[in-house]
């Protein structure tokens, strides 16, 4: 692609941002809605649904970026993205007000999270993440939606029949707005991709940098709209759990499809920064989480400074 004008990309890159966000916005409004009218928990929507909605801009910049860039442009993404998640996404909806921590969530979804982690960065260390390495990532996967659809089978199962006469029906319009939704993320990632790309490759920027930044704050827009917006609602373990879910979906589906797609090679860069930051922000979320049964806005400062150093660091 010729680089246009900085003004043009710089506009590419917005529109591409807009068309992820208003394209999240629609999946998560149509998925939250037929998922609550089968009898799914918050915390439960917050890690399946929505979760796996919200990373969809992730896996289309990330496939398409391999496609038509360079795997570095999805890895970047995913390694970005789940460290913005957590400084972030959580660290900024703590700020607005304390997260309680769903027993649940901690004990069954959380261990996934830290497995997702430890395996990207096991499986990335000889420098080649390959369809061996993606399918043991996808395994992973299919464990952790066995143990979420018997998490739901028995939740269904204590649902009264009064409790399922209140319940909203699921409408053809939440299908129809999931689609548009679907449409809006393409179109939106390819945007990105060439407008973020174009724009800071000009300026000298790696592919990888562009990945670690401008396209993981950009994909990670769905997350923290969701995230704030439920914050400010008080739905705590939907904004916990959204996040959790999204960097399990985000390592054991996409980067477990993406090297199906196009064998991803992890530089020594990568290797001895960007990995070692994601186990941190990883453990350091955990431990506190585990310190307490909720996030404070102590916590979430301690988050956004920290993804801050992050940034700085990455600085060329």
């Amino acid at each position: 692609m010729v680089l246009g004008s900085p003004v043009t990309e710089l506009m590419l890159l917005l529109a591409g941002v807009g068309l992820l966000y208003a394209g999240a916005e629609l999946l998560v409004a149509g998925a939250r809605d037929l998922a609550l009218a089968v009898g799914l928990k918050a915390s439960t929507v917050g890690v399946t649904v929505v979760a796996f909605a919200t990373t969809t801009p992730e896996l289309f910049v990330s496939v398409l970026g391999a496609l038509t860039v360079s795997t570095d442009i999805g890895l970047g993404a995913i390694v970005g993205s789940n460290v913005a998640n957590i400084g972030l996404v959580l660290g900024v909806s703590a700020l607005i007000r304390p997260l309680d921590v769903s027993e649940t969530v901690f004990r069954r979804d959380v261990p996934f999270m830290i497995l997702a982690a430890l395996l990207l960065v096991g499986l990335g260390w000889n420098g080649r993440i390959g369809p061996l390495e993606g399918g043991v990532l996808l395994a992973a996967l299919v464990a952790f939606t066995v143990v979420v659809l018997r998490r739901v089978q028995r939740t269904q199962a204590g649902i009264s029949t009064a409790e399922r006469d209140d319940m909203p029906d699921a409408e053809a319009r939440d299908v129809v707005v999931v689609i548009g939704g679907i449409v809006a993320l393409v179109l939106g990632s390819r945007w990105l991709i060439d407008g973020g790309r174009d724009l800071l490759a000009a300026a000298g920027f790696s592919d990888f940098f562009i990945g670690l930044t401008v396209l993981a704050v950009g994909t990670s827009l769905p997350e923290l709209a969701a995230s704030v917006v439920a914050a400010v609602r008080g739905e705590a373990s939907f904004s916990v759990g959204n996040v959790v879910g999204s960097n399990i979906y985000n390592v054991l589906a996409v980067i477990g499809l993406l090297a199906f797609v196009s064998p991803i090679d992890v530089s020594p860069g990568i290797r001895s920064f960007e990995f070692p930051a994601l186990l941190a922000f990883t453990l350091l979320v955990v431990g506190l989480m585990y310190r307490g049964d909720r996030l404070t806005r102590v916590d979430g400062a301690v988050l956004v400074v920290a993804y801050g150093g992050f940034i700085y660091l990455l600085l060329p």
